[in-house]
């Protein structure tokens, strides 16, 4: 899993640099975290993710921000707490399954989403759409 983290983040880093180039320089990337458990449970992925960040020169509160949801074991809450993440005009939301993916690309039609690399396309938008979701969402 620590080998994967890595990945994830740098497909992060290069989804913020590529939506960032075209926004005023001074603006801080915004990240949203959505993850279908709770903080505590999460709290090494979301560590992991801070500190791979860190390598790459992004410092959380200084230089990128992010905006950690928890739908805390209830699937339902994810659409609700995806589309409060939108509302707050991050750059791209990184998911942590399939559910939260779901929830994120209903969310938004044009913030990118990053879940994990077992992230299956048919189950995020069913077998006709799969040219669909792949412009907007993708497992790194």
């Amino acid at each position: 899993m620590k080998a994967k983290i890595p990945l994830y983040v740098l497909a992060v880093v290069l989804a913020i640099v590529h939506f960032g180039e075209a926004q005023q320089p001074k603006k801080v990337p915004r990240i949203g975290y959505l993850s279908n458990t709770d903080a505590a449970t999460d709290s090494a992925r979301a560590e992991g993710i801070r500190l791979a960040l860190r390598e790459l020169g992004y410092i959380e509160g200084q230089n990128v921000a992010i905006e950690h949801r928890y739908a805390e074991g209830k699937v339902d809450r994810a659409p609700e707490l995806a589309a409060e993440l939108v509302r707050l005009k991050i750059d791209v939301l990184f998911t942590g399954n399939e559910k939260t993916a779901v929830a994120a690309k209903n969310a938004s039609t044009t913030i990118p989403v990053i879940g994990p690399s077992r992230l299956d396309p048919r189950i995020v938008v069913g077998e006709q759409n799969r040219q669909d979701v792949r412009s907007k969402v993708t497992g790194a």
